[in-house]
């Protein structure tokens, strides 16, 4: 496939799309509800749709039963910590067996045309990004995700929080399921701009901005600390009305769905066809580091005026921000003196 038909590329060999990224329609003034409706098979298709399947499959056959969630036991647990496990081992590796060891699209579409691998670094445990990522991953990422996973069940055993069924309030949890992908980016993009703050980004956040150009593996590289605020937004189930089913999709739509935006392709190919990966808001992100805080579902950076869309007028306004922020610290530095 020639992905020059929809981007073009760098003297580095570093690809980007010819069309600008857009904010989603949904609070936008006044409604687009035409193009409301034009975006929403996006919402939902592949990976939304994607994660509601791999978390039916967790709820009806790999989920312990009510009476056995009522006692917290070390097997059931770890039971939950090991699926949970495999089930990264998998996605994730998939894409990076298919993308970057086998490299079977090569660099097309590829934002950074260079792989990870090609290079050693010494702010990575072994020198190695996907040792490190994958370490990080699995030694807190996956624990921290299994915990809020088993408080949440054994909260809904014990009758803990507003939870209901499909019939009961049908329309209560459909509405949860129609928001969670939105409160999960409104939520990223709070914690995100906290770690963003000097001493949380020296000391918590670096770790995950080690991964200029990430890859698979990158996506739930963090500090412990920024994996407890990023699986806080779980929490929410024991306000609103809720379902164990729609708590499950909430956590894959977090965690295996981390990898949607460090995947490092704009597309991946698929035979005659491409899937658009939706990655190129977060890339931007990990390149420039003070943009796109959310992905742009929520229109939270274009109120705060750090939208990057790809363009060269995005970042003309990047470029007089950051600008404006140098002189704003030399002037204050210089008062200082």
């Amino acid at each position: 496939m020639d992905d020059l038909k929809f981007g073009k590329r760098n003297k580095r060999g570093d690809y980007a799309p010819n069309t600008p990224l857009e904010v989603a329609p949904i609070i936008v003034w006044p409604p687009q509800p035409l193009k409301l409706l034009r975006w929403l098979p996006n919402y939902i298709l592949p990976w939304n749709a994607l994660f509601m399947a791999f978390a039916a499959v967790i709820w009806f056959y790999l989920t312990p039963s009510k009476e056995t969630l009522q006692t917290l036991d070390w097997t059931w647990i770890a039971f939950i910590l090991v699926r949970n496990a495999v089930l990264v081992f998998a996605f994730y590796g998939a894409m990076e067996l298919r993308l970057y060891i086998k490299r079977s699209q090569g660099n097309r579409f590829k934002f950074n045309g260079l792989f990870p691998a090609d290079k050693k670094s010494d702010v990575f445990m072994f020198g190695s990004q996907n040792i490190d990522n994958m370490i990080r991953s699995f030694g807190t990422g996956v624990p921290i995700w299994t915990a809020y996973e088993v408080g949440m069940l054994y909260a809904w055993a014990h009758g803990f929080g507003p939870w209901t069924t499909f019939e009961e309030h049908p329309w209560a949890l459909i509405a949860m399921f129609a928001i969670i992908p939105l409160f999960h980016e409104a939520h990223f993009f709070c914690i995100h701009r906290l770690i963003h703050t000097p001493f949380l980004y020296k000391y918590v956040h670096s770790v995950h901005h080690n991964s200029i150009n990430p890859s698979p593996w990158s996506s739930l590289s963090m500090h412990p600390v920024e994996h407890l605020l990023y699986w806080s937004d779980i929490l929410i189930h024991l306000v609103l009305p809720s379902h164990p089913l729609l708590m499950l999709y909430h956590l894959q739509v977090t965690g295996t769905g981390a990898v949607v935006g460090h995947i490092g392709f704009d597309k991946i190919e698929a035979g005659d066809t491409a899937i658009d990966s939706h990655a190129y808001a977060h890339y931007l992100h990990h390149k420039y580091f003070e943009v796109n805080y959310s992905d742009g579902m929520v229109p939270f950076d274009q109120w705060f005026g750090t939208w990057h869309d790809g363009s060269a007028e995005g970042e003309a306004r990047m470029e007089a921000r950051f600008k404006l922020t140098r002189e704003k610290a030399n002037a204050k530095a210089h008062t200082g003196t």
